[in-house]
């Protein structure tokens, strides 16, 4: 037995020599020994570790036929639920994740490369650049330019005067220099709190000013109308041109002329921009301001334009839905295409915007300069002259915003450039998260556009203004009311002949009316819905 276990060992070593030995005939006889050695060296190691080898083959195998399996499951169980889904739909599906996708990357490329006003005109960046290059005092007006600043404002626990408001106001008075700003505030109706809000403020203001804290305004002195149950009340529109007027106080005995004026509501702003908004909209070749009115544009979320009752176009319409890029396609289109093309002074009849800046002219006339610049007030049936100042509509069911009228008054009679501006470049918001979010959405903004167009068209903006295309001293027809004390309302519509003003443009039938008892936390004003006209 050990003779043939020897043999056949042999003969395996024999045939794994002839193996390993294969081509190499110059071997010598001691070298063929020692392959020998370690071929059965090689060998007794492999025979010991086979098993191990073995069993973790067989688990792999195992493990990667079951994966396999697993697989072709799933695929066959897929394919049998497609089965059951018809192919119309399959198609819509896919159809929906192309859209998304494509969607997906025209929002990415068109807010990384095509931005919409996020590049403004070199001379916008030359005076940021020049004030935040040390922050000094009057570094944003070069031209050492006198400003009037008016603000009214209602202030309520005295928020806007402690707060991002008075901040912002303080920091452009200092951009343009104490030495060159007048500043006026007026508030009323708004309780102790803003009372001593507004002194705290008063110490830390620099340049010389006004602040009026009243905490009841008298009623008395501004215009009332009839209605027809026979109640006397207050315009809205009245009431807000009387407060408003209250902070151009001053300039009616201001010692000095006054180049600008800059009218702020109750927004947080860039101080920069504003001092862009004053010095740079519209400039000529020798770098200064043009306008007879330039208005920022406010939003009251990150999306959506707020001043809608004051804006017009350049053909009188009134916007479209409140977002980018606020104008309709009606009429000859032009406000809507300069807004497009990012102008920094895109032509409107009227805008406001929560802030303006104004060529001070027309309401100081100082020196009686102003008497002798045509205005579509002074060459109108409405015989107006400077000092121009906010008003109200005067016919009892038409109503127009104040910050429109002031504009219809003091723009040229020519429609094709009234030198009223809005600058979409100036963007100011109701509170501070609103306004840091502006940077961000205007990059996206232009995406807007087509479903801005469409969505014009199915909710019918603009509305319809009978007066809008009226041209002044032009004989027109329309319904009067006439007071009637026989008639159940007091009254009746009658046709009447009128001849046509300037400002037909900006108004509508509506009558919002001062609320007889202001309540906290609600509007102070209500509509009053006028007679049918089928009466």
């Amino acid at each position: 037995m050990v003779s043939q276990h020897r043999q056949d060992d042999s003969v395996e070593l024999v045939r794994h020599v002839s193996l390993d030995s294969y081509g190499r005939s110059n071997h010598t006889a001691h070298d063929d020994n020692e392959s020998t050695v370690s071929l059965l060296d090689s060998q007794s190691s492999t025979r010991t570790h086979r098993p191990l080898v073995l069993l973790a083959r067989s688990f792999t195998l195992q493990y990667w036929r079951r994966v396999r399996k697993h697989a072709v499951r799933r695929v066959e169980k897929i394919r049998r639920r497609q089965s059951r889904i018809p192919e119309w739909f399959q198609w819509l599906l896919w159809l929906a994740y192309v859209c998304l996708t494509s969607l997906l990357v025209i929002t990415i490329v068109v807010g990384a490369f095509f931005p919409s006003y996020t590049r403004p005109p070199p001379h916008y960046q030359s005076l940021r650049a020049r004030v935040e290059d040390g922050w000094a005092s009057g570094s944003a007006n070069v031209g050492k330019e006198k400003v009037y600043i008016a603000a009214s404002i209602y202030d309520p626990g005295g928020v806007l005067a402690s707060g991002d408001w008075a901040s912002n106001v303080l920091e452009l008075v200092h951009i343009l220099g104490p030495e060159n700003v007048y500043l006026s505030i007026f508030e009323n109706d708004s309780g102790d709190e803003a009372l001593e809000a507004l002194s705290q403020l008063e110490a830390r203001i620099p340049c010389n000013h006004t602040l009026v804290c009243e905490g009841h305004l008298n009623l008395e002195g501004v215009p009332h109308v009839i209605l027809p149950d026979g109640t006397r009340r207050i315009k809205r529109i009245a009431y807000l041109a009387e407060v408003r007027n209250r902070a151009l106080k001053p300039l009616e005995q201001a010692p000095l002329r006054f180049d600008r004026l800059l009218y702020i509501n109750d927004v947080v702003f860039d101080p920069v921009e504003a001092a862009q908004l004053l010095f740079s909209t519209n400039a000529d070749l020798e770098g200064k301001a043009q306008y007879r009115a330039a208005c920022a544009v406010d939003f009251i979320n990150p999306f959506k334009f707020y001043d809608t009752l004051a804006t017009r176009d350049l053909d009188g319409f009134q916007i479209g839905v409140p977002f980018f890029p606020w104008f309709s396609a009606v009429g000859d289109g032009i406000t809507l295409e300069e807004v497009l093309n990012e102008n920094d002074a895109v032509r409107v009849r009227s805008c406001w915007g929560g802030m303006v800046a104004y060529d001070a002219t027309f309401f100081q006339n100082w020196q009686n300069e102003a008497i002798t610049i045509r205005t579509a007030g002074n060459q109108s049936p409405s015989l107006l002259t400077a000092p121009y100042r906010f008003r109200s509509e005067t016919d009892l069911w038409w109503d127009a915003s104040e910050c429109c009228l002031i504009q219809a008054d003091i723009q040229r009679p020519d429609q094709a450039d009234t030198e009223i501006y809005m600058n979409p470049y100036v963007r100011v918001a109701y509170d501070s998260r609103t306004l840091s979010w502006l940077w961000l959405s205007k990059r996206f903004e232009r995406l807007y556009t087509p479903i801005h167009l469409i969505a014009d068209i199915l909710v019918s903006l603009p509305s319809l203004n009978p007066r809008r295309g009226e041209v002044p001293w032009h004989t027109v027809e329309e319904d009067v009311w006439k007071v009637d004390s026989t008639q159940p309302e007091n009254g009746t519509w009658h046709k009447a002949i009128r001849i046509a003003k300037h400002d037909g443009f900006c108004g509508r039938r509506k009558l919002p009316v001062v609320k007889e008892v202001r309540v906290p936390g609600e509007k102070y004003w209500e509509f009053i819905e006028p007679p049918s006209l089928s009466n």
